[in-house]
């Protein structure tokens, strides 16, 4: 990673430029072609800098909702849960936990209804019972890393 990754990935925390070409404002802001910021981007997806490039969406402001979830997975099954949990698209995020409830992960569902739907089959089809913790309260901590 050089110095144009690092301004890349740290510029894009702020912000991505809503224009009809914004490749090409990123890059001249970073003096390089559009081409080679969608080459850096892509690099470092597959590098694992970055595990994923694109929009977050406020799901509950189109009616649906994001619920953290959590099962307990035995560890001798962990890596063929995870593949099964992970297999579902409204899986935004899984992690392992050093707990008795080991899997973390959050679901982004279109409404209360799809998520009842969804821990119902995740419970079938990996037969452990999922835990939702439903978000009661929102708070904003402006999270960034600079690298």
């Amino acid at each position: 990673m050089d110095a144009i990754d690092r301004q890349l990935i740290n510029d894009y925390q702020s912000g991505f430029p809503l224009c009809a070409d914004p490749y090409a404002e990123i890059g001249a802001r970073l003096g390089i072609e559009a081409e080679e910021v969608l080459s850096r981007i892509e690099t470092l997806l597959d590098s694992g800098f970055l595990s994923r490039f694109g929009p977050l969406f406020d799901i509950e402001a189109m009616g649906g909702e994001f619920t953290l979830t959590a099962m307990e997975v035995p560890l001798e099954r962990y890596d063929e849960v995870t593949e099964i949990v992970n297999s579902f698209d409204e899986v935004a995020h899984n992690y392992e936990r050093e707990h008795q409830l080991n899997m973390w992960f959050v679901l982004a569902c279109e409404s209360r209804e799809h998520t009842e739907e969804v821990l119902e089959q995740l419970h079938k089809a990996s037969g452990i019972k999922p835990y939702p913790f439903p978000k009661l309260q929102e708070f904003f901590i402006g999270l960034r890393f600079d690298v």
